[in-house]
């Protein structure tokens, strides 16, 4: 008895406390969310599981003790390599030509980054975050995981994992949270809009397009070109025509292995010593704020530009939702939305996609943005 007694005080289960029992539940949660309700599979398994393996005491599989999960942690995340290889295998995902044939709709990837910035003043000025706090909250509105992850681990390292699940979260509940909104903030008669069709796109474009954008955007923000500048040369390689090994890895085999590493080892960073404040609960009722306040900015920026758009050109200003950078879902929210209320006649799904691949870009400007003010 004395050997079974000795056993079970140096075993996990003696040091269990209420917190760990309660992080476990979380990934659980996140966990079931993934394999039940679809919610962003590939990204809720790993960091639900990496948060059940970071509460289990002794085990050593959080992100900050010394097992292999920390070893990811540190060179993945710390080091700032997964993400941006996120960014590579996006760039060869992303056809950027639908925003091209209608170069207006960059501008609502750009109003739909509002929400970033109104949740970071926010922070700061109502809930006492420090500035690299709450900018590292507010970019939660852009809906990009990876650039959520790519600036708190620079501004706010002990924030990641509450700041990581609720970017990954709100993305997946993008069809349940837009919609609302939209309905709220168009009439029927905009959603009836039916934009004309966008203008053909050249290859040579299409080619010049990520080489150019590239080497402004990096020239005018230097601390965006790890993200940036990896989105673009993934676009290279798709739209190059002649590398298609390194299209079907860098958008394939590479970017699944990285979304593994990424997944757990921000999942391991939720620790219950970590997580278990009140300051997790603003974290999330901020994500929210950040992420309406981004779906409504793209609206109500696309409903100012048709005032000054001659009949037959105006935008329908659903696409605006679209403009958070959660692609492609956020366009075919907007698809099934505005197809649903006008029972079929108008389906905006390329449109949607304009706004959708500026929002990348967008919320990579933005966390540059703030690297430079604040890094």
């Amino acid at each position: 008895m004395d050997i079974l007694a000795k056993l079970f005080q140096q075993s996990g289960f003696a040091h269990l406390a209420w917190g760990n029992w309660v992080m476990i539940l979380v990934g659980g949660v996140l966990i079931y969310l993934a394999i039940s309700k679809k919610y962003e599979p590939l990204l809720l398994i790993p960091i639900g599981f990496g948060t059940i393996m970071a509460n289990l005491p002794l085990a050593g599989m959080g992100a900050y003790d010394s097992g292999i999960i920390a070893l990811i942690y540190d060179q993945g995340i710390k080091t700032e390599l997964l993400p941006p290889l996120i960014f590579l295998g996006v760039g060869v995902l992303t056809d950027f030509r639908p925003l091209l044939g209608r170069p207006l709709t960059f501008l609502l990837g750009a109003a739909a980054q509002l929400g970033i910035f109104v949740a970071a003043l926010g922070a700061a000025y109502l809930l006492n975050f420090d500035f690299k706090e709450a900018a590292s909250i507010g970019i939660i509105g852009g809906a990009d995981g990876p650039t959520s992850i790519f600036l708190a681990s620079q501004l706010a390292p002990h924030l990641l994992g509450p700041i990581a699940v609720a970017a990954y979260s709100y993305m997946s509940l993008v069809p349940v949270i837009q919609p609302p909104i939209l309905r709220l903030m168009t009439s029927r008669k905009e959603r009836m809009i039916d934009m004309p069709q966008a203008i053909p796109i050249s290859r040579t474009a299409a080619i010049l397009f990520p080489v150019v954008t590239g080497i402004v955007t990096c020239l005018a923000i230097p601390s965006s070109a790890p993200l940036i500048g990896m989105l673009m040369f993934g676009n290279l390689i798709r739209e190059s025509g002649v590398t298609e090994r390194l299209r079907k890895t860098a958008g394939g085999a590479l970017i699944d292995i990285v979304t593994i590493f990424l997944g757990i080892a921000v999942g391991a960073t939720m620790g219950a010593e970590q997580i278990l404040n009140v300051r997790t609960l603003y974290i999330l009722l901020l994500g929210v704020v950040a992420f309406s306040f981004s779906t409504a900015g793209g609206i109500a920026f696309a409903k100012l530009l048709n005032l000054f758009l001659r009949p037959g050109r105006k935008i329908n200003p659903c696409i605006g939702a679209a403009g958070v950078s959660a692609v492609p879902m956020a366009a075919r929210v907007v698809q099934q939305f505005v197809s649903r209320e006008t029972d079929g006649r108008v389906n905006p799904l390329m449109p949607a996609m304009g706004p959708n691949v500026a929002g990348v870009i967008g919320s990579a400007v933005a966390a540059g943005v703030f690297l430079t003010l604040l890094g």
